[in-house]
């Protein structure tokens, strides 16, 4: 039987777990004879301990699936697929447009802001590669004060607005913030499956781009 090797950039429970339970749903679907496995490798993001845009949450995705592009190079193991997960903040200016956050800095205070706590995930075969991403959950304003603000790392906020220790390694800020009715597992999960889609579901893909191209 044909082995596909999944490796992630990181061995943190959540997060392999949630690549397990993704891939438990599509399998079947990207290549329904495989046994499929999952890798957990410690990698470095490139960015900052709380992501704070979607920007920099979509690089620390991408860099860390390419970090363990070059683990497997350097080492000559073969592996199929390259996962990067990366967790962090959105932040949005509420009706304010670019221009106007330009030249008026009140729309920079806090009244005018919603942060939001995101998951993304890359998925790359070394070839292509593809973003997803779960939902997003609005923070309080306090903690995201003590994020933004103060610089206090997110896992370390949450533990201290919940009253709890390691949290990051249970539900996570999201369980903390939906009740438990997300968690941060649950929330890669769903980045995780969305990032696959263009290769379990690749022949929508290519339709996709076939019907784009027949219309230029």
């Amino acid at each position: 039987m044909n082995k596909i090797i999944l490796a992630v950039g990181s061995k943190r429970g959540p997060k392999l777990n949630a690549v397990s339970e993704a891939l438990a749903a599509f399998s079947a679907a990207l290549a329904p004879e495989a046994q499929f496995e999952v890798l957990g490798v410690e990698v470095e993001s490139g960015v900052s301990h709380t992501p704070a845009s979607r920007e920099e949450l979509m690089r620390g995705a991408r860099q860390r699936a390419e970090a363990l592009m070059q683990v497997a190079r350097t080492s000559g193991d073969t592996w199929h697929y390259f996962v990067g997960l990366e967790g962090g903040l959105d932040v949005i200016h509420e009706g304010a447009s670019p221009d106007e956050l330009l030249r008026h800095s009140a729309f920079k205070q806090t009244g005018h802001r919603r942060v939001f706590l995101e998951s993304w995930a890359y998925v790359t075969d070394g070839a292509r590669g593809h973003y997803g991403r779960s939902g997003g959950i609005e923070l309080p304003e306090a903690l995201a004060h003590e994020v933004l603000e103060n610089g206090v790392e997110l896992s370390v906020a949450i533990d201290k607005f919940a009253g709890a220790v390691g949290i990051r390694d249970a539900q996570g800020a999201w369980g903390v913030l939906s009740n438990n009715f997300i968690t941060r597992q649950e929330a890669f999960r769903v980045a995780v499956v969305a990032a696959f889609a263009p290769f379990y579901n690749a022949e929508m893909y290519r339709a996709a781009a076939v019907g784009v191209r027949q219309t230029l």
